[in-house]
């Protein structure tokens, strides 16, 4: 294993970091693994010290990305109780997660396309494991009788859907603050959900 800090670490972190600026700009299919090499300078033959192959280094990548999604929803959740609190704070999380991380995202979703059957099976569930967190807090606060609504299954993917569509036009000198559209969104969904008013107002902006 090799520690934190250690040059193989560092390596590997700038060729998660390159793989996605690539594959943002020109689309898996037409990156190579010499054109990676090159994005981080190190030789095409050393590359294999850290890659086996391009196929991998996708599942890899995308894995990855799932994983960080996951671990920073279970801290912004941990302790909440109240499905409204704790949907709250999902959106919370969803929304700053896929606007600071937009190429990320980006690749996350257009490539799934790229995906070996077995990969993208694997990918997929991941994927739905981490949808299951916001049907589980729907179905307990409908349970609570705090949230309505006819088919909690069907509101998940769209409340999904509706915040993940942010990164693909949110812009961060636009005129709309993060933490404006956030309240905006949370206001929207508990609307959808027929929930008392969240605790945070929607800001006008000017």
């Amino acid at each position: 294993m090799r520690t934190v800090g250690s040059k193989g670490e560092t390596t590997e972190l700038m060729l998660r970091q390159a793989g996605v600026r690539l594959i943002a700009k020109y689309g898996y299919e037409s990156v190579s693994l010499r054109m990676l090499a090159k994005e981080v300078g190190i030789q095409a033959g050393s590359l294999y010290n850290y890659i086996n192959n391009k196929q991998e280094f996708l599942f890899d990548l995308l894995a990855s990305i799932i994983r960080d999604l996951v671990e920073e929803m279970t801290q912004e959740l941990d302790g909440l109780t109240d499905p409204p609190e704790r949907l709250r704070a999902f959106i919370k999380r969803h929304i700053d997660f896929h606007t600071r991380r937009k190429e990320e995202v980006f690749i996350g979703n257009m490539e799934l396309r790229s995906l070996t059957a077995e990969n993208f099976k694997v990918i997929q569930r991941m994927r739905d494991e981490y949808e299951a967190i916001l049907g589980g807090i729907i179905e307990d606060g409908v349970k609570a009788g705090r949230f309505h609504c006819s088919d909690p299954t069907i509101t998940k993917l769209a409340i999904i859907t509706m915040l993940t569509a942010i990164a693909s036009w949110y812009k961060p000198e636009g005129r709309r603050r993060i933490d404006t559209l956030t309240a905006e969104y949370t206001d929207l969904i508990f609307l959808m959900l027929r929930a008392e008013k969240a605790t945070s107002e929607a800001i006008v902006a000017a």
